[in-house]
């Protein structure tokens, strides 16, 4: 079987050839420990409690309901979801917000593009209510130019018509574009589309290990990606 590839020192980026950076938000500089417990133990507990159902069985109601919309823009929707389940979702974010974070290593990242003058976007499959929450709690918009949710664009990123509706938004060349996710159908997405410098986020969450993808060169941190050879 062959091996996930992590960064070696012949793939650290090489700066130079690296015009504008795009990175995703939950999974990649957030830690997805908060979506995964929100939506897989926090929500269904207290579906359960509003229709007097055993946990297990709210859980297989939710997830059923989060693969019905999976890919369209409600998927990620805090309102849709507050009107679905019949509970306050977006409060309920807010209310939880001491386990929203950054990712060990994330904001030293984001100081060093920083440093070499790079510009960088968030693109996020989040709605404008969830990005506003967790902007609120990390102060992530101080280290970037400009952060772009999905519903902007009209498109999840794993859709093959975000990437043309992303690029005339924010004017970018796929070639000399870096991009960076935890998800494989949105890597596969940009890939297509041709953004040529593609990092795999390979730990989404500090509460679980690695899951380093084989066609992407995947890392754990963001240690290997301080390095590289940078702008004169």
């Amino acid at each position: 079987m062959k091996q996930s590839s992590v960064l070696s020192p012949q793939h650290f980026p090489d700066w130079t050839q690296i015009d504008d950076v795009l990175l995703d938000m939950d999974g990649t500089l957030l830690d997805r420990h908060f979506d995964n417990f929100f939506f897989e133990e926090e929500l269904p507990r207290r579906y359960a409690m509003l229709h007097a159902i055993p946990f297990e069985e709210a859980r297989d109601r939710l997830m059923a309901m989060y693969r019905s919309v999976e890919g369209e823009l409600a998927w990620t929707d805090l309102n849709y979801w507050t009107k679905r389940v019949g509970l306050d979702v977006v409060a309920m974010h807010k209310e939880l917000d001491h386990m929203i974070g950054f990712l060990p290593g994330a904001e030293e990242f984001l100081r060093h593009l920083r440093q070499l003058g790079k510009p960088v976007t968030i693109v996020t499959n989040a709605h404008s209510t969830g990005v506003s929450v967790k902007v609120s709690k990390t102060g992530l918009d101080r280290y970037v130019n400009r952060i772009v949710d999905a519903f902007e664009v009209g498109y999840l990123k794993m859709r093959p018509e975000y990437w043309p509706n992303c690029q005339r938004l924010l004017g970018f060349d796929p070639s000399r574009s870096l991009f960076m996710d935890d998800d494989e159908g949105c890597l596969m997405a940009a890939k297509a589309f041709g953004v040529a410098h593609l990092v795999h986020s390979a730990k989404s969450s500090s509460q679980l290990p690695p899951s380093p993808l084989p066609q992407f060169l995947s890392v754990a941190g963001f240690a290997p990606l301080l390095n590289g050879r940078s702008p004169a």
